[in-house]
This record gives structure tokens, sequence and C-alpha cells, in this order.
């Protein structure tokens, strides 16, 4: 009987461990299908979480278009409403915008309702500035649930992960370090015969104006050190049907 009960207990953390681990691993399909990266390794995708933020948002869109780079861009809804003008600048620069939700937070340990407040409000903040319907999503820190991937499908949302991370966020991070966490993640990635999807913040949900000039900086050093390497850098859409 005890051997019964402790083996049913173990179990249970078992699936609580596997449960935990699902909803916050980038590249987990546990809880539902999310984009992480296409099958082709030369194919590179920029991505930048936090935004709009002045004036590391403007920085970077005239480093991408210096290089003919089309980026993807998931925005906070408390941010579009604050600076609708960079939104468009985004916009208008031809990139893909995302929805990053209003508040940033966790939702792996927010209410239903919670959730849907956060992914619609962001949703109704972003397609009043762009005039058109936003597609993708990308949940704050990763953290996410079934019925948090269920209420995005229902608001015409599909998630996105990553699976290459700069660490840009880390206090004191310099822009070579940065880059060399990409760089190592996209080792990984073409040893396995992926793309990359390369996730980097262009601002900081705590507030607006965040010093991001080292994840720019990075973004230099990524495109300068891989310019010779026959790599093509899309949108996330481009990996939507993988």
């Amino acid at each position: 009987m005890f051997a019964a009960i402790a083996s049913v207990g173990a179990g249970a953390i078992l699936a609580g461990g596997v449960c935990a681990y699902a909803s916050v691993a980038p590249q987990s399909q546990l809880f539902g299908r999310t984009i992480v990266a296409g099958r082709d390794p030369a194919e590179f995708a920029l991505t930048y979480d936090d935004g709009p933020n002045e004036p590391w948002t403007s920085q970077l869109l005239d480093l991408l278009a210096r290089h003919n780079i089309r980026a993807t861009f998931f925005l906070i809804g408390r941010f579009v409403r604050q600076r609708p003008d960079l939104v468009r600048e985004i916009q208008a620069a031809g990139h893909l915008i995302g929805n990053h939700t209003v508040t940033h937070p966790w939702l792996a340990v927010q209410s239903p309702r919670r959730v849907r407040e956060e992914l619609a409000g962001c949703n109704a903040a972003l397609e009043d500035v762009l005039g058109e319907p936003v597609h993708f999503f990308r949940p704050p820190h990763g953290s996410r649930r079934p019925d948090a991937l269920r209420a995005a499908r229902d608001l015409g949302l599909t998630a996105v992960m990553w699976n290459a991370m700069g660490f840009d966020w880390r206090v004191n991070i310099t822009a070579g370090e940065i880059a060399g966490h990409l760089e190592r993640g996209i080792a990984r990635n073409r040893r396995r015969g992926h793309g990359s999807n390369l996730l980097l913040h262009d601002g900081g949900h705590l507030e607006f104006g965040m010093d991001r000039s080292q994840p720019v900086e990075a973004t230099r050093l990524i495109i300068e050190r891989y310019s010779a390497a026959k790599v093509r850098y899309v949108t996330i859409s481009a990996w939507s049907q993988a």
C-alpha cells in the first residue's frame, strides 16, 4: 500500500515537473503548437521584445534599413499607447509587428480572464495604430499554458518562441557577450538542421526609455559576422506554415 502511495506521489511530482518545464521551455510543444523556427539553417529571424522604446527602436530601425533587413517586433500594449508614432515607424519600414501583452505578466500564473484581457488589450492597441489585424504574439518570459494558447488562437494569434537568446536583459552585459550567446545558439541550431530565431530586446518591460544600446550594437555585430555566410533574414511569418 505504501509503495503504491509513493508511486502515485512520485508520478504526480514528475507530472508537475513536466508541466512546469513545458510552461516556460522555449521549444516545448507539449501545451500546444508554437512557432520556433524553420528547417533551413541559412534562415535567421531577428526578433525584438518589449518595445517600442526611444531612442533605441529608432536606432535599430536605421541599422536594419542600412542592411535591407526585415525583423519582427513584439510590442507591449501600454508602450504602444504611449508612442504610437514609433509603432508607425516600425510598420512603415516593413517590419512584422506582434503582440507582447499590455503589461508583460507571466501568463502561466494568470487567470484565464486576465490572460484574455492582456492579449485582447494589446491587439486593440496595435490594431488602432496599424489599421490592420495582428497575427502573432510572444508570451512574456515564454510563459504559457494550454488555456493561454487557446485564448490566443481565439483572438487570431499564433504563439512565437525562440531558439537563440542573447540574454541582453542582464545587467552590465556587453554587446560582444550578447552576440556570443547568439552565435552559440546559431551553431547549435545549425547542427540540428534548424533556422535561428534570435531573441533580443529593443525595450524593457519595467519602464519606457530603458537603455538598449548594447542589443542594438549586438545586432550590428551579428549582421557583420554572418555577412559572408549567405544568411537570409526573414520575419516570423515565413515560418508560420513550417
